[in-house]
């Protein structure tokens, strides 16, 4: 049986994989901009298209985070160029620390980063990321840090970015935001919602002073993590977690999916 394809425009036709892809990426900018997580126009969210082609879809750097749908998604090529008949201009700039990532590692479909005020306060934090909550435990067993280089223009930062992610799927730039890697858009997301909260729990209980925190016991922190591995996040984010936030934003933002 032949399933029909879904068009994106009168030249640009995709396969359903492709258009399941683009209904999540959209979900997924709707959700940072519900989550209060987006910088105007600014940051973006990537994901690589299936099939042999290094093709990835962005958002138009046109549009708010809340106004992304499925179909305005733009499709570009490994250095940002456009290969889709689309109007809608693409930062390329804005690109070059998701090409790195997504060239580098296989597992890496989709890539988030973002310039919370949260997240941009601990990446400015000697210490980095605490063990002081549950949540920056789960978060913090996967976290990488690359040192701020400036405004991500130039292209050698790849290199570095690349050695300083490793195999993780999380990291803190430092002085910068923060940054999340996953096979799916749904992993990606719940990556990023972990490390966003655990940034946040951070600065609201530094306000308090450091003097009366209370440190867990030794060997918590590694336990939470063992608890927290990559099956059981596959599992929260593409079975749990994901399925709940698609039907949340079918409930107040449906507009996603055209």
């Amino acid at each position: 049986m032949t399933t029909a394809l879904k068009t994106v425009s009168a030249d640009d036709a995709v396969s359903p994989e492709e258009w399941a892809l683009r209904v999540d990426l959209a979900a997924a900018y709707r959700l940072v901009a519900l989550y209060g997580w987006d910088d105007l126009i600014f940051t973006h969210l990537s994901a690589r298209v299936p099939g042999p082609e290094h093709h990835f879809l962005i958002n138009p750097y046109t549009h708010m985070f809340e106004e992304i749908t499925a179909s305005s998604l733009v499709k570009i090529d490994i250095d940002g160029n456009k290969v889709s008949d689309s109007p809608a201009p693409v930062n390329r700039a804005g690109f070059v620390i998701h090409s790195a990532i997504h060239a580098a590692r296989e597992d890496a479909m989709a890539v988030l980063h973002l310039h919370t005020p949260h997240g941009q306060a601990v990446s400015a934090m000697a210490e980095g990321l605490l063990p002081h909550t549950q949540t920056a435990m789960i978060a913090g067993r996967d976290v990488a840090y690359h040192d701020f280089e400036g405004i991500a223009t130039d292209l050698d930062e790849r290199e570095r970015l690349v050695a300083d992610l490793g195999d993780r799927h999380a990291m803190i730039l430092r002085n910068h935001g923060t940054l999340t890697v996953g096979s799916t858009v749904a992993q990606a997301f719940i990556r990023m919602y972990f490390l966003e909260r655990a940034c946040e729990a951070q600065v609201l209980m530094l306000s308090a002073g450091r003097d009366g925190l209370n440190t867990p016991n030794q060997g918590v922190a590694e336990k939470v993590q063992a608890q927290s591995g990559a099956e059981a996040m596959t599992m929260v984010s593409d079975t749990l977690a994901w399925p709940a936030l698609l039907r949340k934003l079918d409930r107040i933002n449906p507009g996603f999916r055209d």
